[in-house]
């Protein structure tokens, strides 16, 4: 029998919390097992809780989510981070990239995408929902493209990039371009030496901005 995803929840408001750890309970095969309610009672709590799934809100005192997440990546690489938005906190989106968040949720989320979005990061893929997508890729359409970028990206790292813009896994890149997900991996970690980006969503962003992708 598999172990329930282990869920830690940093948010402001107790009301929300609350709510997110009773929706979260109900949503079966995961359970919440840390909550804090900014980024300094986050790092604090985090080194004496063992999560698989990060949730964390954005705009918070004391520490917002962009430095608790930096801080906590900085700690450990492999921690797995959702940050939860809204849609006039877009000014930060670039930051919690950056940071190295694998995904992005928005607050008022159904509860099937907020399970697909945890399953997902868990499993290693990123997520974002539709919503925030769409906003997203809208945002970094208009910003003006400086210099054209020389890669030299092979068709296959073309192939690669252009799916994980549509929201797939390294597994499910796998399967449709029929390798192994060890070499998606390879190809990403090319493409992002070649970009000069942190992460994954990072390079996603990279890759709208200099319509290296058909959004």
């Amino acid at each position: 029998m598999s172990q329930d995803i282990r869920v830690f929840i940093v948010d402001d408001h107790e009301i929300f919390r609350n709510g997110l750890k009773m929706v979260i309970g109900k949503l079966g095969g995961m359970t919440v097992v840390g909550e804090a309610g900014n980024g300094k009672e986050f790092l604090e709590k985090i080194e004496h809780t063992e999560a698989d799934v990060i949730l964390m809100d954005i705009e918070m005192p004391v520490m917002n989510g962009i430095e608790a997440t930096a801080r906590a990546m900085e700690e450990d690489p492999e921690r797995k981070i959702i940050a939860l938005t809204m849609f006039n906190d877009d000014e930060y989106i670039q930051s919690m990239m950056d940071a190295g968040v694998m995904g992005f949720l928005i607050k008022n989320v159904s509860r099937e995408t907020l399970k697909k979005a945890i399953e997902t990061v868990h499993g290693g893929g990123n997520y974002y929902s539709e919503e925030l997508f769409r906003f997203f890729t809208r945002q970094l359409s208009r910003e003006p493209r400086t210099d054209e970028p020389n890669l030299h990206l092979t068709r296959r790292e073309k192939e690669i990039l252009q799916l994980l813009c549509e929201g797939l896994s390294n597994k499910e890149i796998a399967d449709v371009l029929c390798v192994s997900e060890r070499t998606v991996v390879g190809h990403k970690s090319n493409l992002l030496s070649k970009t000069g980006c942190k992460n994954t969503l990072s390079l996603l962003s990279y890759a709208i901005k200099n319509k290296l992708v058909v959004i």
